[in-house]
């Protein structure tokens, strides 16, 4: 699958292993949740970058003790229906300030893409290149937003608010 990670369709560094697939011992591993939890002190000592798979069902705030020491949380979409993932996105960026690699990973549908942006997600497993190339435009394409959300860019009106500043309006 392709990933697109800063708004350009990149190589990703991490394997995904199972549960049951054995540790090597050193590169970029993504595991998921429950081998995580179960192997944390021993994924973390290894050489290499770690990554969780984290299921929508389940409570972030179990992550929350290892978010510095965790380089890449997939949150998963298992249907373009259930957007738990956005609020799990939204907690780890404007709760725990979370400030690692965010990737959206299940179905990420080039329509939603926009709002998983502005979610907090910086990173995409998508399906087909095409759609990899669809995200890339996307992400160029919109700069500015009405609404403040975890992405860290700044509003409209405080665009506005700082062009005035910047220009003596209203002092």
């Amino acid at each position: 699958m392709p990933l697109v990670n800063g708004g350009k369709i990149t190589g990703d560094s991490f394997v995904k292993l199972a549960v049951d697939t054995p540790l090597p011992e050193g590169g970029d591993v993504l595991v998921p949740a429950e081998r995580f939890l179960g192997e944390a002190d021993t994924l973390l000592n290894r050489s290499g970058k770690v990554g969780v798979i984290w299921p929508n069902n389940r409570d972030i705030a179990e992550l929350v003790p290892y978010l510095g020491k965790i380089a890449t949380v997939a949150l998963v979409f298992p249907t373009f229906r259930d957007g738990r993932a956005y609020s799990q996105a939204r907690l780890l960026r404007e709760r725990y300030n979370y400030r690692g690699e965010l990737r959206a990973t299940g179905q990420v549908l080039r329509d939603q893409f926009v709002f998983m942006l502005r979610a907090g997600f910086d990173s995409f497993d998508v399906k087909k290149q095409a759609d990899a190339e669809a995200f890339m435009q996307t992400a160029k394409r919109y700069s500015v937003f009405y609404q403040p959300t975890g992405d860290g860019r700044i509003t409209a009106l405080h665009r506005r608010m700082q062009l005035r500043h910047s220009e003596g309006v209203g002092t």
